[in-house]
């Protein structure tokens, strides 16, 4: 295994409280932003989290990919779907998003597995 990503989230959880609790009126405008980019409308949010997970490869968020990973998995995306998105992000990106979209494989798969029980 090459990172934990679900221990990743779960060691984010208080830092991400502190900083509700630090920044609430700044983290308040971050959480209706993500709502209103969530929402389905032509895309459903399955599709908006596989983007988002393009997206975390192309900027190299290690954050992102755990918590869109997750995500992607509890919208219904399969792992065909999440590899196809990683074909995109790569011939975006060339060889850096090859080694972040390992890593969003590897995320997705543990989340997959966490669920399965």
């Amino acid at each position: 295994m090459y990172k934990d990503w679900p221990g990743i989230a779960a060691n984010l959880s208080a830092p991400l409280k502190e900083l509700r609790g630090g920044a609430p009126e700044v983290m308040q405008g971050f959480g209706a932003m993500a709502r209103a980019a969530l929402a389905p409308k032509t895309l459903d949010s399955k599709a908006k989290e596989l983007v988002a997970l393009g997206i975390a490869v192309a900027i190299r968020c290690d954050a992102c990919v755990t918590f869109h990973a997750e995500a992607a998995l509890r919208q219904g995306a399969s792992r065909d779907e999440v590899m196809e998105v990683m074909g995109m992000a790569i011939y975006m990106g060339a060889g850096p998003s090859v080694m972040y979209a390992a890593q969003v494989v590897e995320a997705f798969d543990q989340y997959a597995a966490k669920a399965a029980g």
